[in-house]
């Protein structure tokens, strides 16, 4: 099932404002592979993978825009983007249609790279969708943090959550502790874990142990597809059985130092 912002708003309690602010506040950087904007990068542009040579960024990014405002449907996304992308030729295999040549290849390959598809505009309809409205509430919560100046880390226990990310479930830390620096979500493609504010008074009547991140935050090797391997934070705190490690770059705020422009 696709998410919709109407999904969003009644799992978050939020509405879409701030959420947009942060999706349409983003700079336009084109590119050849989500890594190209490692991390932190990302919280200041908007890219989209094999974008490099097509006149297409501007276009997804308002249609995820008027998705967000006017809280459309996946299939709403798909129908209307589709015919704009295909005009602009980014759809498809990189292959001339006239000529059958691979315009485009993967790097080390001779595989033709894929571009637009009704699999890719649904991950790019749902990551951006969550990650905007992550940063949203984060800024939201930073508002309210002088009221609930703790945050329960929530996952959603079903058969597909993530091992590590179960194991975070529950867990509080103080809202500027450095654990959020790493698990903040959306910690992975498709994840769909949120952070909850809490009172003190909460905290007591509950009988939650506050955590911390410092002293616990390690960086890891993990391996690649190609064979080799990217850095990534993780967090092995105290009683953890597992680590939690977030997907390699993902080990990041996506909204730590996201304002809002006046």
């Amino acid at each position: 099932m696709a998410i919709t912002k109407y999904d969003l708003v009644a799992a978050f309690g939020m509405p879409p404002e701030e959420a947009v602010a942060f999706l349409r506040d983003k700079g336009l950087v084109v590119s050849d592979g989500w890594r190209d904007l490692w991390q932190t990068a990302h919280r200041r542009a908007f890219t989209v993978a094999q974008s490099a040579g097509y006149d297409v960024l501007g276009d997804i990014r308002a249609a995820l825009v008027d998705a967000l405002e006017n809280g459309k449907t996946l299939k709403e996304f798909t129908d209307e983007l589709t015919p704009v992308l295909q005009r602009k030729g980014w759809w498809g295999k990189a292959i001339d249609p006239e000529t059958g040549e691979i315009t485009k290849m993967y790097p080390g390959t001779t595989t033709p790279v894929r571009l637009g598809s009704p699999r890719r505009l649904k991950l790019i309809y749902e990551q951006n969708l969550q990650t905007a409205y992550m940063a949203g509430r984060w800024r939201s919560m930073k508002d309210s943090a002088e009221t609930h100046p703790y945050w329960q880390y929530v996952a959603v226990l079903d058969n597909r959550t993530r091992p590590t990310h179960r194991a975070m479930h529950g867990r509080v830390f103080r809202h500027d502790d450095t654990a959020w620096s790493v698990a903040y979500p959306p910690n992975g493609w498709r994840c769909r874990c949120r952070a909850r504010p809490m009172t003190a008074r909460a905290v007591k009547s509950e009988g939650i142990s506050v955590g911390t991140g410092d002293g616990y935050i390690q960086e890891v090797d993990v391996p690649r597809r190609d064979g080799s391997t990217v850095k990534v934070k993780q967090l092995k705190l105290p009683g953890m059985a597992k680590a939690f490690q977030p997907d390699a770059g993902w080990d990041y705020n996506p909204a730590a130092d996201y304002h809002k422009v006046p």
